[in-house]
């Protein structure tokens, strides 16, 4: 992207300078009182291009080179949800582990993701890189390629199998009565580049987006540890999933349609707080 330039419609401006103080990285300012808002010195060096600016303005006035206020849609007020909705939003959301034998459309697939990209990321780095796996066989492939892993950990490392009870997950697999990624049809991979230092927490969040919004699709979803720490610790695995040589799997997560419905919110443990 060239440099980035801002553009304001003065008739609609009304000069409260909102945008400038809801600006994260502060590369917004007026010079002298009256003024309309112009871009600091280092904008096109610094801007994080989350579009706040844009996103904030009550008038519609502002814009940026790569984004108007007319390709942002308006937040439909009507659709706020109350807190109690919110809260049984929340609550109600399970890690889904039982799926339906059916595979789920991709144009589902791809709205779970599109949705995920709005997860905030540290700088707004937006580092996601996605690798849908959208054949049932290959993600059966690749649970059979986890088990492979534990073997090779219960042999290499017997006492660190044995806290992570990897003996016990392969028993229950030898019998059929266990998949490390549950039978479901679809598997989401996030890897990110190796050297960005945040590329665990903001792929949590990402993927955190996907788990929620899931739901509303008439979708479960859950992570999968294993198949990322095997991953990222086991040859083949890698081999069959390529990415970029400087990037790493930092997530993913079995996505299907749920085979039953949850009907009450169980208990948590009472938060522990320490006020100051």
């Amino acid at each position: 992207m060239g440099a980035i330039m801002i553009s304001v419609d003065k008739e609609k401006c009304n000069r409260d300078g909102i945008c400038i103080a809801e600006c994260p990285a502060q590369v917004l300012e007026i010079i002298k009182e009256g003024d309309f808002p112009t871009p600091t010195v280092d904008f096109n060096a610094i801007c994080l291009k989350c579009g706040h600016c844009v996103a904030v303005c009550p008038t519609g006035a502002f814009s940026l080179e790569w984004l108007s206020s007319e390709e942002c849609p308006p937040i439909r007020r009507n659709l706020d949800l109350t807190p109690e909705q919110a809260e049984q939003f929340l609550r109600s959301r399970r890690s889904i582990r039982i799926f339906k034998d059916e595979p789920v459309p991709r144009e589902k697939l791809e709205k779970l993701i599109q949705v995920a990209c709005h997860a905030p990321s540290a700088k707004n780095y937006q580092p996601w890189h996605w690798i849908v796996v959208e054949n049932p066989a290959q993600v059966a492939k690749l649970d059979d390629m986890i088990v492979d892993w534990m073997k090779y950990r219960i042999k290499s490392e017997p006492e660190l199998a044995e806290r992570l009870k990897l003996p016990r997950i392969v028993k229950l697999w030898e019998g059929g009565l266990y998949k490390t990624l549950r039978n479901a049809p679809h598997l989401f991979i996030v890897h990110v580049e190796s050297d960005w230092a945040y590329g665990v927490e903001d792929t949590a969040l990402a993927l955190s987006y996907v788990e929620l919004f899931a739901g509303t699709l008439g979708l479960g979803a859950t992570w999968s540890g294993y198949f990322y720490s095997a991953y990222n610790n086991y040859a083949p695995l890698a081999e069959a999933v390529p990415i970029p040589e400087n990037h790493k799997v930092v997530g993913a997560m079995m996505i299907g349609k749920p085979k039953f419905k949850y009907q009450r919110l169980p208990k948590r443990n009472e938060p522990r707080i320490e006020w100051r």
